[in-house]
C-alpha cells in the first residue's frame, strides 16, 4: 500500500473525471447485491460506524434530518438507531433502492425514518427551510456534472433552516488510474464483484477537492468546514460544527468500536487517523 500512496501523492496530473453512465442503480439483482455487500456487518462496517458517530455529533438537537442519496439506507438506519428522537427523510432517485431501504428500516423496527423518491439536485418535494439537518454519505459523486453538484448544494441551502446542521462526505478524485484500481479492488476477497466494480466507477466519477470546496463555498450556508484524508483525498467532508454528544452515546460508539472484528477495527482506526491528520478533531471514539 505504501508505494501506491507515495506515487499518488507525488503525481501532479489527474486523469479526467468519468461520470457514471447511469444516475440510478435500479436493476433488482444489482440493487440486491449492492445492498447485501454493503450491510452493516460487511466490508463497509468501519466506514458506517465512523460516519454514524461523526454525523451524530453534528446533528445533536435537530428535529428533522434529510439524507441525500440514501440508497438502501444502511447508513441512514444506523444513524437513526443512534438518534431515535430525530426524524429522518431519505431521498433517492431509484425506486428499487427505496424498496430495499424501506424493507431494511422495517426489519429493524425503526419508526423515525421515511423515504421520498426524488432527484437530490432538485429536491422539489422538500419545502424551503423545512429541515434543520442535512446529511449525505458517499452519494454526491453519482451526480453527472459539476453543475448538478452546484444545484444540489443550492437546494441544500434552500431547504436547510438558518444555523442548521450539515454533514456531506464523499469520495475524492485520485490522480492515477492505478490508484483507483488499487483502492477499488483492495477488499475484493470479502465482497461481491459488483460492489468492487461500483467502487471503481465511483472513484472514477469522484469530484476534485478544489471543485468540491469552491462550489460548497459558493452555494452552501456560511460556517462550513472542508476536510479530507491526509495528503490523499480519498474522502472529502463538508460539515458544520460539532455539538456535544451525551456520555451514554459516546460510550456506545466506543463500545461498538471495541466489538468490531480486528480487520474492521483496524479500518476504522485508519480512517480516524487519516482524517485527524487532515485536521478533523473532536474524535468521538476517544
Amino acid at each position: 500500500m505504501i508505494p501506491t500512496l507515495l506515487r499518488e501523492i507525488a503525481l501532479t496530473q489527474r486523469f479526467p473525471r468519468e461520470p457514471e453512465p447511469d444516475l440510478v442503480m435500479d436493476g433488482p439483482e444489482q440493487v440486491a447485491a449492492f445492498a447485501e455487500a454493503g450491510r452493516i456487518d460487511g466490508v463497509m462496517a468501519a466506514t458506517y460506524l465512523f460516519n454514524s458517530a461523526r454525523i451524530s455529533q453534528v446533528i445533536q438537537g435537530c428535529k428533522t434530518v434529510l439524507d441525500l442519496g440514501c440508497g438502501p439506507a444502511t447508513q441512514l438506519a444506523q444513524v437513526a438507531q443512534f438518534n431515535p428522537s430525530i426524524s429522518f427523510i431519505g431521498v433517492d432517485l431509484s425506486p428499487a433502492m427505496l424498496s430495499s431501504a424501506e424493507a431494511h428500516v422495517k426489519a429493524l423496527g425503526l419508526t423515525n425514518v421515511k423515504f421520498i423518491e426524488g432527484d437530490i439536485s432538485k429536491l422539489d418535494k422538500i419545502a424551503d427551510k423545512s429541515v434543520d439537518g442535512v446529511m449525505s454519505t458517499l452519494a454526491l459523486h453519482h451526480l453527472p456534472t459539476q453543475d448538478h453538484l452546484s444545484q444540489c448544494f443550492r437546494q441544500v441551502n434552500r431547504v436547510l433552516q438558518p444555523g442548521g446542521a450539515l454533514y456531506l462526505i464523499d469520495l475524492g478524485r485520485l490522480k492515477s488510474l492505478k490508484s483507483v484500481l488499487f483502492f477499488a479492488y483492495l477488499n475484493t476477497r470479502f465482497q461481491p464483484h459488483i460492489f468492487s466494480l461500483d467502487y471503481e466507477r465511483s472513484l472514477r466519477a469522484a469530484f476534485l477537492r478544489d471543485d468540491f470546496e469552491s462550489l460548497a463555498k459558493q452555494a452552501l450556508p456560511p460556517g462550513i468546514e472542508v476536510f479530507n484524508t491526509f495528503k490523499l483525498p480519498v474522502l472529502l467532508l463538508i460539515k458544520t460544527v460539532d455539538r456535544p454528544l451525551s456520555q451514554p452515546l459516546r460510550d456506545q460508539f466506543q463500545e461498538m468500536r471495541r466489538k468490531l472484528g480486528r480487520r474492521y477495527r483496524s479500518n476504522l482506526d485508519d480512517i480516524r487517523l487519516f482524517m485527524w491528520l487532515g485536521g478533523l478533531r473532536n474524535d468521538p471514539f476517544r
